[in-house]
This record gives C-alpha cells, sequence and structure tokens, in this order.
C-alpha cells in the first residue's frame, strides 16, 4: 500500500508545475492544459484521501469536479476556436487589444 504522503507529495507537485504554467505561459492551449493539471492535482489528492479515511463521499466531490473541468474544457476551446478565426494566433498579448 502505497502511503499517503507520497499522493500528497504528487499532488502538491502537479499542482505546482499547474500554477507554474498559468503564471508563466502566454499560449492559451497550454494554459487550458495547465488549469487541467491543477484540476486533476486536486482530484488526485481528494481520492486519495478519501481511499484513506474510507469515505466515498469525496468521490462523488470528483466526479463533478471532473463534469466541470470538461464543460470548461468544451466551453474554452469553442472561444478560442472562434478567437483563432478572427486572429489566427493562440498568445494571449495578442487578444489583449480586445479588452477595448
Amino acid at each position: 500500500m502505497i502511503p499517503l504522503d507520497h499522493y500528497i507529495y504528487l499532488s502538491s507537485i502537479l499542482f505546482a508545475i499547474g500554477v507554474t504554467g498559468v503564471l508563466m505561459r502566454r499560449n492559451m492551449i497550454v494554459l487550458f492544459m495547465c488549469i487541467e493539471l491543477m484540476l486533476n492535482a486536486s482530484n488526485l489528492l481528494l481520492v486519495a484521501l478519501s481511499q484513506y479515511h474510507s469515505d466515498s463521499a469525496a468521490q462523488v466531490f470528483v466526479f463533478f469536479v471532473m463534469l466541470v473541468a470538461a464543460a470548461e474544457a468544451a466551453v474554452g476551446l469553442a472561444i478560442l476556436v472562434m478567437l483563432y478565426r478572427n486572429n489566427p494566433t493562440t498568445q494571449i498579448d495578442v487578444w489583449n487589444r480586445l479588452k477595448n
């Protein structure tokens, strides 16, 4: 049996990679992947804690988080495709002018 500490370390590392990617990258597709990585890191920790405490309530919550993540990816990629048709780039800095 794998100790709970290993799951906590792995989840923390994955979440830190995701946060670093969100803060450092300017590509919209990479940004979506980093957000998904952060959500999966939290899901991993929730499932590990749920298994450790022998409670399945957190696993139901993980299921709903996965549903929200899938909806976020679908809507985000649809918006990305529509923006890409107007301006063929995925760089966030170029789209900054859309604020005005």
